[in-house]
């Protein structure tokens, strides 16, 4: 699984300032193994936090519903309703051959009876199904005193019957695992090693290499497949919805590439490989509502005439030719079972929502303080359908601060009045001369049209400067680029020594943080000398 872990970065304005986690509104590219950019050598990845990204989930009762829609666990609860009050098995606990017939015609898969025969492929698929019931015990198997072998309803098919969500949910997830695990066994034997297991005498030493063959091959097949699925979960929390899905060939590159590399030609052949070896597994999680898959058109890979099979990424594509080479859409159902299964695996995967469920402080904390948060995300969800004055009140009061999130606070303070919108002024204007709240206070009011506002002192100026500077330094790690078009609009008005030496004394824990990074960035040397030596001065006062 893909994951980084976030720098620290803290006030440094005295003992016992916090040093705060940074935010993330993540990127991407940021989830698909980004280490060097953050200061990570291959010697921390083991140690590196992994970060899953939050994701919008339906309801649970409406999850029950798509799981109990889904064909092959329709197929199972319907067979083990069909089991009552008992059916005859063999000792395996199949169904028995007569049964075989009826099984597939009781599902659909064959005419009704006096419609014709029964197609042996409609009886395979029957018996896959009363297995899958077997598997999940919708069925339990037992002996009479007779000594014949029989399957009953067990306990759970009523309550699944009636689509109680937790009991659906509980039996699809195990569906999808077994599913999950067969994807990988069936496409994990190498060629020649079917056997391995058969041999004696002579052939022992040979049987062990092909065993250790299959499990190596198992193991590959496993972790590509749970690479696939991580990459499927973290694209489809970014995407715009309607855009979730994915060409085979792309999720194959972001598998095989480096990041920030161009494909070569080696690497093109790697990307087809992943593709052909990704195929069958996807379609088979398809069938239990994991994806929406269309498969890659075999007759792309038939060599005729001796030509070589078509390889992705050589020639550009249109879009219907692009997608016989495959497309995956991750299912709300399946991002349902990945963030179960990265859950179990002691991973934090977040919900969307999740942290606006207390009030307006436990809402900016716990922005603040999670790695793995889409904040706009957030703040829309806290602020829907809340009274918008009473709720500024609420968010002003939780901005408040000096603290190492207070500049954070602040600034998302600001982002969940603009969702709030014009109706929120009363309460903004309450705060126009609080010492923290006032100039962003005011900023808000002026960006939402109102004239009337006064302009504040120059104490509460600076401060704000200040205040919204490290409120960036925060938000974006320091990210360079973003930090040189905040410094080109500070207001240095032509006096760079007397600005800096007002800004220097300004009392905010960020004071010395914010002049140190204008200093290495901003493009004039003499402001950027000016503003080192503030620096400098801001922390000897310290």
């Amino acid at each position: 699984m893909a994951g980084r872990r976030r720098k620290n970065t803290g006030a440094s304005a005295g003992e016992g300032t916090a040093e705060p986690v940074l935010p993330a509104d993540l990127e991407l590219q940021d989830l698909y193994g980004a280490f060097a950019a953050h200061g990570l050598d291959d010697e921390d990845l083991d140690d590196a936090a992994v970060l899953v990204p939050p994701v919008k989930l339906p309801a649970e009762r409406e999850l029950a519903e798509q799981a109990k829609a889904v064909p092959m666990f329709g197929y199972a609860l319907a067979l083990a309703r069909w089991a009552a009050p008992h059916r005859a098995v063999d000792e395996f606990g199949d169904l028995v051959e007569e049964d075989r017939a009826p099984a597939a015609r009781l599902l659909g898969l064959a005419p009704a009876e006096g419609g014709g025969e029964v197609p042996e492929e409609a009886e395979v698929e029957a018996l896959r199904a009363w297995s899958l019931a077997c598997d999940l015990d919708l069925v339990e198997l037992g002996t009479t005193a007779e000594g014949e072998h029989v399957a009953v309803p067990g306990p759970d098919l009523e309550p699944a019957e009636q689509g109680d969500p937790e009991t659906v949910l509980e039996l699809w997830l195990t569906a999808a695992g077994i599913v999950r695990e067969l994807a990988v066994e069936a496409d994990s034997v190498p060629e020649g090693a079917e056997g391995a297991a058969d041999g004696d005498g002579e052939e022992a030493e040979e049987d062990e290499d092909g065993l250790s063959e299959v499990e190596e091959a198992r193991d590959e097949a496993a972790e590509l497949l749970d690479e696939a699925l991580q990459v499927l979960y973290e694209t489809t929390a970014f995407a715009e919805p309607g855009n979730e899905t994915v060409p085979l060939g792309v999720l194959a590159a972001l598998l095989v590439v480096p990041e920030g590399e161009e494909p070569s030609e080696e690497l093109l052949g790697d990307i087809t490989d992943v593709m052909v070896t990704l195929d069958p597994m996807l379609g088979d999680l398809a069938e239990l509502g994991l994806l929406d898959y269309r498969p890659i058109d075999p007759e792309l890979f038939d060599e005729e005439d001796g030509e070589e099979p078509a390889v992705v990424g050589e020639e550009p594509l249109d879009e219907e030719e692009s997608a016989r080479f495959g497309l995956v859409r991750l299912t709300p159902l399946g991002q349902y079972g990945i963030r179960q299964w990265l859950l179990e695996d002691g991973y934090d995967a977040p919900l969307v929502g999740d942290l606006a469920r207390g009030n307006a402080a436990e809402l900016l904390r716990g922005v603040c303080e999670s790695a793995n948060v889409l904040p706009d995300e957030e703040l829309r969800v806290w602020t829907a359908d809340r009274e918008p004055v009473a709720a500024a009140r609420e968010l002003l009061a939780a901005a408040r601060g000096t603290d190492g999130y207070g500049p954070l606070r602040r600034m998302l303070c600001v982002s969940a009045l603009n969702l709030l919108g014009p109706a929120a002024e009363p309460a903004v204007r309450e705060v126009i001369d609080d010492p923290e709240l006032g100039g962003a206070a005011r900023a808000w009011l002026t960006s939402q049209g109102a004239t009337d506002v006064p302009v504040p002192d120059r104490a509460m100026a600076l401060w704000t400067v200040v205040d919204t500077f490290a409120a960036q330094l925060l938000d974006n790690g320091g990210d360079a680029e973003l930090l040189r078009e905040l410094i080109t609009d500070l207001p240095v008005n032509g006096d760079p020594a007397g600005w800096f030496g007002e800004l220097w004394r300004v009392d905010h824990p960020y004071t010395a943080d914010v002049l140190e990074a204008i200093g290495e960035l901003h493009p004039d040397r003499a402001l950027a000398k000016e503003a080192r030596k503030a620096a400098f001065k801001a922390r000897s006062r310290n």
